[in-house]
């Protein structure tokens, strides 16, 4: 189990890089955390240290959104789960075509689609302490 501490907003591309370090082989990435943990701010930080300059934004209404990284051509699915109401709206969008590409996927509410992750998805928790810090573990 890893922990990255982001004590201010300023720290959140340090944090970025440091998740970066801990992903090795591993391409699907399970986001847990509450409403304005801080999810879509961190993977966004994450996008844009792996080379993405396009637009980042939460996929709420399109569910995923693709990037591609300018400096290495990868490719960077973003998922976001919340008004999802069926799993079959997740197989209707195929979605073994993307956690199954290959390709990195960086899924927020995975805790709606639970029984369709990858077994080897990794776990990552988004904290708030009390402190106003966010604390975000990977298992």
């Amino acid at each position: 189990m890893k922990e990255i501490k982001i004590q201010t907003l300023e720290q959140i591309h340090e944090a970025a890089r440091q998740f970066i370090d801990c992903m090795g082989e591993n391409t699907v990435f399970a986001f847990y955390g509450k409403m304005g943990a801080g999810k879509t701010t961190f993977i966004k930080a994450v996008c844009e240290e792996l080379g993405v300059t396009d637009t980042i934004t939460s996929p709420t209404f399109a569910i995923v959104n693709e990037y591609r990284s300018d400096t290495t051509g990868e490719l960077i699915y973003h998922f976001d789960f919340y008004r999802i109401k069926r799993l079959e709206e997740v197989y209707d969008m195929g979605y073994e075509d993307y956690f199954y590409s290959g390709a990195i996927c960086f899924i927020e509410w995975p805790e709606l689609v639970e029984e369709l992750l990858p077994e080897d998805a990794v776990k990552v928790s988004i904290a708030e302490t009390e402190g106003g810090e966010r604390l975000i573990t990977l298992d």
